[in-house]
């Protein structure tokens, strides 16, 4: 008898020691999961043409944005100079490009290759609100 309640002591350790373990992991999973601030707003853009869309981007202070922008019609820049973003938007290849809208305001962003007669007006504005 005495046999088994000494089994019986170590089978209840043991399982009380991985359910410790296990509600430890639990918190620590918990506290590597992004808090809203942290999570990534991604925004698909077109560029082609004189024209961005969307041609306005709306956003919150502190968000992290990710913008996704294909060019569809020939290599076309996107330059946001206010965060120091530049890049060029090869034609039907998708560029990412991700930063943090730090600052508020309204800011401009244009096309940085020159694309033809109308390149001037390729133009957009980010609104960090």
């Amino acid at each position: 008898m005495a046999a088994i309640q000494k089994y019986l002591v170590r089978l209840t350790a043991t399982v009380a020691i991985a359910v410790l373990f296990a509600a430890g992991a639990a918190v620590l999973l918990a506290q590597n999961e992004p808090t809203g601030a942290e999570q990534v707003r991604e925004i698909t853009m077109t560029a082609k043409k004189y024209e961005f869309s969307p041609r306005e981007i709306r956003v919150h202070p502190g968000e992290t944005i990710r913008l996704v922008i294909t060019a569809l019609d020939r290599k076309h820049g996107f330059k946001l100079e206010a965060f120091g973003i530049e890049r060029e938007l090869p034609k039907g290849e998708a560029v990412t490009i991700e930063f943090k809208a730090d600052q508020a305001g309204a800011f401009p962003f244009k096309c940085s290759k020159f694309c033809g007669f109308g390149h001037g007006k390729m133009k957009g504005e980010l609104i960090v609100e």
